[in-house]
């Protein structure tokens, strides 16, 4: 058996978290020299136009030694945007009367982009 169907297979614990068309796995699995480790998944379904569904996955390892750090990290990132947009989510996902504000002005609206948030570019990063 490979390394890798090893490092698969000694899942220690393990949660889900569904959201939406995402679905997020956190899994302690155990490193050769039993320590653990966090791995953390994104799985989003995409379906095509025939019908049939694929995934794509994105995994972040995380080591003992940076836990602090992520989790310091994390913390002041997800308290930054909560004090400032609060925890309404505002969306047309999630609002039917949804309406996006109109902050363009006539050069943006002419076709010049100035990188609105609007605009962004999709970045696949593979397993590690």
């Amino acid at each position: 058996m490979s390394d890798q169907n090893t490092m698969e297979r000694d899942e220690i614990f393990s949660k889900v978290m569904r959201a939406g068309r995402r679905t997020y796995f956190f899994d302690v699995r155990e490193t050769r020299a039993g320590d653990y480790y966090l791995t953390i998944t994104e799985s989003k379904k995409f379906t095509n136009d025939d019908g049939s569904y694929h995934y794509k996955k994105h995994k972040i390892y995380l080591y003992k030694e940076d836990f602090a750090d992520f989790r310091d990290n994390l913390e002041e990132m997800t308290d930054y945007i909560v004090n400032e947009k609060g925890e309404e989510v505002i969306s047309e996902r999630h609002q039917k009367d949804y309406q996006p504000e109109n902050n363009y002005s006539d050069e943006q609206s002419n076709g010049e982009s100035s990188g609105s948030a609007n605009e962004f570019t999709d970045i696949d990063f593979d397993d590690i």
